[in-house]
């Protein structure tokens, strides 16, 4: 099938579970006249599941009917799932074909609450909620038809409350919350991880920061846990951080050290969510950058600029006071502090689920930006997983 010009725009919103891990990825495209065709061209790009591979996709629906055998050719059961307005059992043979799919091994969830007076098919008791839009229901989910999911969830007290309810999977803005709890630590890790990328960017011998790292046990481990795991596919063990050095090579080096500062402080930590969120935006801004004609030093910096524009969440710190002490370039502070320049606006555009007008404005085509989604989300799953 030919590619659609434009191509759809598909709004993706992580879901995590209690436990703090990515489980699956909300997909949604604007409903309209073309959608079973829309669905076609997204699902049909050849590297989709790949990209979010070991995750579910979850594909957002106001209505069954899009689903037609050539959109459910391309979308396998035992990865993609369906999230279907449960208004629509109101509707003569909605029910029917719910079920149906059901019965051809797709994973289904009711989103919403279902209109009064109409019966639930028995095999539909996975349920969605909008937390905003929905609020909870009265009653406690079966847990036997879980995963139950909750989107929506902005705020700590929400993802409590959710938790408390009966949910299993959550979707929303809560990892960025300024109340969510900080790390029982001092912060030593981190310290040394900017001091750290301060030797770096200085051009520092292999041996100030081999020093550095031998001074701190929790980012040690981290970082001789990364360079072991799959992600390296190194075919020894590597044992030292001279090694570990070589290897990963000053660039990379600093990159991850960039991403460390979000990782967990203990190892029996629970995963910190704001080290995928982190990891998305950079690889992302580095692909628009990429995109737009930007050398090898601009695209660090846009990844940099991403992978930055957490860290007020993380350091519970203003961002100003945070880019006086990195002294970063002017046009990455800009970014940061105002969203100002071109990276600043790819960088608000990562923060949100942009329009065609928006895109437009930024001169990015909405083939360029799926592209960069698929690159950004297929960096985070993978370094989520390593860190």
């Amino acid at each position: 099938m030919a590619e659609l010009d434009p191509f759809p725009l598909v709004a993706i919103d992580p879901v995590a579970n209690g436990q703090n891990e990515w489980v699956a990825l909300c997909l949604r495209i604007q409903p309209g006249a073309n959608l079973a065709q829309e669905l076609q061209a997204v699902f049909g790009t050849p590297d989709l599941l790949a990209a979010i591979a070991p995750l579910d996709g979850l594909l957002m629906l106001d209505h069954p009917a899009a689903l037609t055998p050539p959109v459910l050719a391309l979308t396998p059961a035992n990865r993609i799932g369906f999230v279907v307005a449960a208004s629509t059992l109101a509707e003569d043979g909605v029910a029917r074909r719910l079920t149906e799919l059901h019965e051809l091994g797709y994973r289904l969830w009711l989103d919403g609450t279902p209109p009064a007076g109409v019966a639930v098919p028995p095999a539909l008791r996975t349920i969605a909620r909008d937390y905003r839009r929905d609020g909870l229901p009265p009653a406690r989910p079966a847990a036997l038809f879980g995963p139950h999911m909750v989107r929506g969830v902005d705020s700590v007290k929400a993802f409590a409350d959710s938790e408390m309810a009966g949910f299993d999977w959550f979707s929303g803005d809560y990892p960025c919350d300024p109340a969510a709890a900080g790390d029982t630590n001092d912060g030593t890790s981190r310290r040394r991880i900017l001091t750290l990328l301060g030797l770096l960017s200085r051009d520092a011998d292999s041996r100030e920061l081999e020093l550095q790292l031998k001074q701190d046990p929790a980012l040690s481990y981290h970082l001789l846990k990364l360079v072991n795991s799959a992600a390296f596919a190194v075919s020894t063990q590597i044992t030292s951080f001279n090694q570990a050095i070589s290897l990963l090579g000053r660039r990379q080096l600093q990159r991850w050290l960039q991403l460390l500062l979000y990782a967990r402080q203990h190892a029996d930590g629970l995963p910190n969510l704001l080290l995928p969120l982190a990891a998305r935006r950079g690889a992302q801004l580095e692909a628009l950058c990429k995109e737009s004609g930007g050398d090898r030093d601009a695209c660090d910096l846009a990844f940099m600029a991403g992978v930055f524009s957490l860290l007020d969440r993380l350091l519970h710190m203003p961002m100003a006071d945070i880019v006086a002490d990195l002294h970063l370039p002017e046009h990455v502070s800009s970014a940061l502090l105002a969203r100002s320049g071109q990276l600043g606006a790819w960088l608000r555009l990562t923060e949100a689920h942009p329009s065609r007008a928006d895109l437009e404005a930024a001169g990015i085509a909405p083939a360029d930006w799926w592209n960069s989604q698929l690159n950004a989300y297929h960096w985070a799953i993978q370094v989520g997983r390593n860190v």
